[in-house]
C-alpha cells in the first residue's frame, strides 16, 4: 500500500489551524474535505505537476479547487500558524539544530530608513568629463 500524503499525526497538528468551512446556501456539489484538499496540494507542490495535471484518481478533488483552497488558507494565515506549530514541535521533541539556522533579508524584514552599515565604496573610476571644443 502507498503512502499516506498526509499522515494521521501530521492531519492532527493541520486541522485545528484551518478555518471552519462556509455553508453553501444554495447547495450543489459538497466540497472536498479539507484533508483531501490537503492532499492534493501537497501533491502538486512535491511532484511539480500543473494543477490542470492533478490526477482524479486521486480524490482530491479539480486542480483548480486545491488551488483555490491554497489560496484561501494562504489569506487566512494557515501557513505561518502551521510553520510556528511545526517549529514548536520540532523543538519540544529536539529535533531542531538552531547552529545551523541562516536567515537573510528573505526571512527577516529589514528596517525601513536604516543607515547602512558602512559607506558604500565607488566601483569604478570617475566619469572623464566630456571635451567641448
Amino acid at each position: 500500500m502507498a503512502k499516506k500524503i498526509v499522515s494521521d499525526e501530521l492531519w492532527s497538528i493541520v486541522e485545528p489551524l484551518l478555518p471552519p468551512p462556509t455553508p453553501r446556501p444554495r447547495g450543489g456539489r459538497p466540497p472536498i474535505s479539507n484533508r483531501a484538499a490537503l492532499t492534493g496540494i501537497l501533491f502538486v507542490l512535491r511532484s511539480g505537476i500543473p494543477w490542470e495535471m492533478l490526477p482524479q484518481e486521486m480524490g482530491c478533488g479539480s486542480g483548480v479547487t486545491c488551488w483555490r483552497r491554497l489560496r484561501d488558507w494562504h489569506e487566512a494565515g494557515v501557513w505561518e500558524r502551521l510553520h510556528r506549530t511545526l517549529l514548536e514541535h520540532l523543538h519540544h521533541a529536539e529535533q531542531l539544530d538552531w547552529e545551523r539556522a541562516c536567515m537573510d533579508s528573505a526571512s527577516i524584514q529589514a528596517k525601513k530608513g536604516a543607515q547602512p552599515s558602512a559607506p558604500t565604496r565607488q566601483t569604478e573610476e570617475d566619469p572623464v568629463q566630456s571635451a567641448i571644443f
